[in-house]
């Protein structure tokens, strides 16, 4: 019924002269209903989803009443005249897509970063020149430069991975700074997500697919030697969250550009992850997940964004002066929408000293003095829930 309904409320604005009937494969709509119900909304923006809804659009191009229909199969009544020409209607239809501000429209006519999406014939999703020959000397080149090896064909999965990685970046960075300046020229209302956890699962398989480049990368890929398939599982995952909560919040930031709102997801670059699951006896130990440690290809660090964050101190004269302050940095992690030019963001904060060595200390021999402002402002960003059993625990997730 939901999606019935979503295009019934579409097909109703379509021309009135458009009025040739043919029969409806009523069988085949009931059964994609019946499948559609199935799916949960909060997964709306899945590829399941879309099938369904594209299936039924493919298979009510026309005028009917179904009325009769959906009560025969104890499904609520809803009353449609759908015209002949409703596939080519709603194509046009879905490209202007709601921001926050309403239906915008760009420069050149098109709504605001959803052009659309050209397929696989020299272009990207981000308006870039993708053949495949291009791409296998652009991941040499990362090869050479990320990595430090000359010849790709003798790299480990982990070695291709990142040097596919950072070539897709660049598409993606590119699209990212194209919908921001467009932001900034419109000045649209902005949506904020604050959260403590974000999981937003592995990027290059996000990344390709949602920016249409998984043609020509897969292609590139397989010519030097590579599935680009099984270089996904060499991502490290960043583990910034713990299951439900986490994953929701992925799905907000993921449906606000897939949708082209204006918005951004805001939360704390955790260093650790959530944690590294071993084996001890039969029982569960758990190990920190240094999901850094070989770089973040998907992050783009903003040196000149940073917050001073104070804690603790006093009020003297009616203003706060606190005792210890910590600074805020700023990553940034483009998050590409779904079949839309539209990249989001998710911004990430790392908490960093205010003073990073007590030199006077450290001459002293006082090394661990010298260093304690910066572990405890490292602390801060270190895991995701640390234990709270303790005191500075408590306090440790009162500062996140």
């Amino acid at each position: 019924k939901y999606l019935l309904d979503s295009f019934c409320r579409k097909t109703r604005v379509a021309e009135a002269s458009e009025r040739e009937e043919t029969p409806l494969d009523c069988s085949k709509v009931l059964l994609l209903l019946r499948q559609a119900s199935e799916l949960k909304p909060a997964i709306c923006t899945s590829g399941a989803f879309r099938s369904v809804q594209w299936e039924l659009n493919r298979h009510c191009p026309l005028s009917v009443t179904v009325s009769e229909m959906l009560l025969q199969n104890g499904l609520k009544p809803c009353v449609c005249r759908l015209p002949a020409a409703v596939p080519q209607r709603l194509q046009r239809l879905q490209r202007s897509r709601r921001s926050a501000a309403g239906v915008v429209r760009g420069a050149a006519g098109a709504s605001a970063a959803t052009i659309e999406k050209t397929a696989y014939k020299g272009n990207s999703a981000a308006g870039i020149e993708l053949d495949v020959e291009t791409l296998k000397k652009d991941i040499t080149r990362k090869a050479e430069t990320i990595v430090g090896k000359t010849d790709v064909s003798k790299l480990t999965p982990e070695e291709a991975y990142r040097a596919v990685a950072w070539s897709v970046r660049d598409a993606l960075l590119d699209a990212f700074f194209k919908t921001q300046e467009y932001w900034e020229q419109q000045d649209p209302k902005f949506v904020y997500y604050l959260s403590a956890e974000f999981l937003m699962g592995r990027s290059l398989t996000n990344s390709v697919y949602n920016l249409g480049v998984d043609g020509p990368y897969g292609e590139a890929v397989r010519a030097l030697g590579y599935k680009l398939e099984e270089l996904v599982d060499a991502e490290q995952n960043a583990a910034l969250g713990n299951g439900g909560l986490g994953r929701l919040a992925a799905c907000f930031v993921d449906s606000l550009a897939t949708l082209d709102y204006p918005g951004w997801g805001y939360g704390i670059r955790y260093k650790y992850g959530m944690f590294r699951q071993g084996l001890k006896d039969g029982f569960q130990l758990e190990l920190p997940d240094i999901w850094l440690q070989n770089g973040n290809p998907w992050e783009l660090k903003r040196a000149g964004i940073k917050y001073p964050v104070g804690f603790y101190g006093s009020v003297k004269n009616g203003k706060w002066e606190p005792s210890e302050k910590v600074w805020a940095q700023a990553y940034d992690n483009p998050i590409p929408g779904f079949e839309t030019k539209t990249v989001g963001n998710l911004r990430l904060f790392e908490a960093l000293p205010d003073t990073e060595l007590d030199l006077e200390e450290f001459n002293k021999g006082e090394f661990g003095k010298a260093v304690e402002e910066k572990c405890k402002a490292e602390d801060i960003s270190a895991v995701l829930y640390p234990n709270d059993a303790t005191e500075y625990g408590k306090e440790l997730r009162l500062k996140q």
